[in-house]
């Protein structure tokens, strides 16, 4: 079993620092969301929205989350469906600490981001990883068969991540009907991080889970403004389920951090309602960042992984002579001067992935650059 993956983001990006690296490992962009949200948080900073806000979260927020939720045809009180969150990795940790208990099992779809099995370790309960299979066009797919085999009656709930990182795989309607067949049957709940649901290529689309027969009761969907509008450091997230799933995380997340963000609601409320367009230029450019990418990275000689959303795109180093990507990423630095990060360390099963590393596109276009030209030294 792998540590917990923050000791290797720490060692991978003091690494970086030490050699001057471009670091293509870590997940934030280098450019800034839209103007006028940046306005509006300035303005609330201003006219003195820096105290304590409501222990939910400002009503223009949960009303503007609400809505922007209605485009997937669901429907949340602002008032008692709705919850914001100091970003989406809170929101994860305080429903699993609200809804698991000690001796119940949560399936993990591994790879998978590195707070969940802390998170459901913290609530006592125990993890069972379902890994991702490579389908014969070469995609990431979800393993139908292996998930159905893994729920047993200690089963509690399903932690799904679509768009997923760090595969950047897109899951479509039929695996989702399958994940819902299967929390219907066996009265599971569902817990959905979708924090880049905007971030979504090639002519694909997200489909919320809750959004499915049956799910809406059941789902405790979770997103946030870091990857939808290139504030990651705001730390504003939300999650939307039924009055009584959310009241109990609620209750659990007063205790963590009682509230966040004052003068970032208000300015997250504005682009909810009024920046959407903003972000489709932004999943169009980011687009044109991960072709870049994928096509420096084959010129460099790695074989390229397709990525359907998020910003990474994972690469096999094989090509290239290497069997372990942990032990090429400890090396890049140093080497030639770039960070990326193992997706081994984001399993149970590190030997099944130790192939794959992980790159971050977004960022500008020029660091891109520098980047491939130095991974073409390998």
């Amino acid at each position: 079993m792998q540590p917990f993956t923050s000791t290797i983001f720490a060692e991978m990006t003091a690494l970086a620092v030490r050699h001057d690296a471009v670091n293509l490992g870590q997940g934030f962009p280098d450019t800034d969301g839209p103007s006028s949200m940046l306005a509006a948080a300035q303005s609330a900073i201003a006219s003195g929205v820096n105290q304590y806000p409501p222990g939910p979260g400002m009503p223009v927020l949960r009303r503007a989350v609400a809505a922007h939720r209605s485009r997937y045809g669901l429907s949340y009180d602002p008032d008692t469906e709705v919850l914001v969150t100091v970003g989406a990795t809170e929101a994860i940790a305080a429903s699993l600490l609200a809804l698991v208990e000690a001796g119940d099992e949560v399936i993990l779809i591994e790879p998978y981001y590195d707070s969940y099995a802390a998170s459901v370790a913290m609530a006592g309960a125990t993890r069972v990883t379902v890994g991702l299979r490579e389908d014969a066009s070469g995609r990431l797919a979800l393993d139908v068969d292996a998930l159905r085999a893994a729920v047993t009656p200690r089963t509690r709930a399903v932690l799904v991540n679509s768009p997923h990182n760090p595969t950047g795989t897109v899951f479509r309607l039929e695996e989702l009907q399958a994940i819902a067949a299967l929390c219907v049957e066996h009265d599971l709940l569902a817990i959905t991080d979708e924090v880049y649901e905007h971030l979504v290529f090639d002519g694909l689309v997200h489909i919320p889970l809750a959004s499915l027969p049956g799910m809406a009761s059941r789902t405790l969907s979770i997103s946030g403004a870091g990857k939808t509008f290139n504030c990651t450091g705001w730390k504003i997230g939300w999650v939307c389920g039924p009055s009584e799933l959310v009241g109990a995380v609620r209750a659990a997340k007063q205790f963590m951090t009682f509230v966040g963000g004052a003068p970032f609601q208000p300015a997250v409320a504005h682009a909810l309602t009024a920046e959407l367009d903003w972000v489709t230029s932004l999943r169009d450019s980011l687009a044109s960042k991960r072709a870049r990418l994928a096509e420096g990275l084959r010129e460099a000689g790695f074989e390229v992984r397709s990525s359907e959303g998020t910003y990474f795109i994972c690469a096999d180093v094989r090509p290239l002579g290497y069997e372990d990507g942990w032990a090429l990423c400890r090396d890049l630095p140093a080497r030639i001067g770039v960070a990326a990060v193992p997706v081994q360390v984001f399993t149970d099963r590190p030997d099944q992935w130790k192939h794959l590393i992980r790159f971050a596109f977004c960022k500008q276009d020029a660091v891109i650059d520098e980047a491939v030209e130095r991974l073409h030294k390998l």
